[in-house]
């Protein structure tokens, strides 16, 4: 187990602290997405958890609700396209496959 498993195990931890980091980062992240031309808005977390949700009442039509579900779902697709695109993780992906534990 000479030196290069000790060297390969240094960069593991060095990793492994990168991608703590990053994922408290993501955690601390707000991103906003919007529908209908702001008539509906949602906040997200890294994580994708909803935050907040604005809805302008302008856009409540109790005889079409149906069009406000449509909204709110693309403002959260909006939402998690934009955490998608902020989400430095993705050039970590496959670390969980590392052959070793730290």
């Amino acid at each position: 187990m000479g030196q290069g498993f000790s060297k390969m195990k240094k960069q593991a931890r060095k990793l492994q602290e990168q991608f703590s980091q990053i994922q408290e980062e993501m955690k601390n992240l707000r991103v906003d997405g919007s529908a209908g031309n702001g008539l509906v808005k949602v906040t997200l977390n890294g994580d994708r958890e909803l935050i907040s949700i604005k809805i302008n009442p302008e856009c409540v039509d109790k005889d079409d609700v149906e069009a406000l579900e449509d909204l709110i779902s693309a403002a959260f697709s909006d939402a998690g396209s934009k955490v998608e695109e902020k989400n430095p993780s993705s050039e970590l992906d496959g670390l969980g496959s590392l052959p070793f534990s730290f």
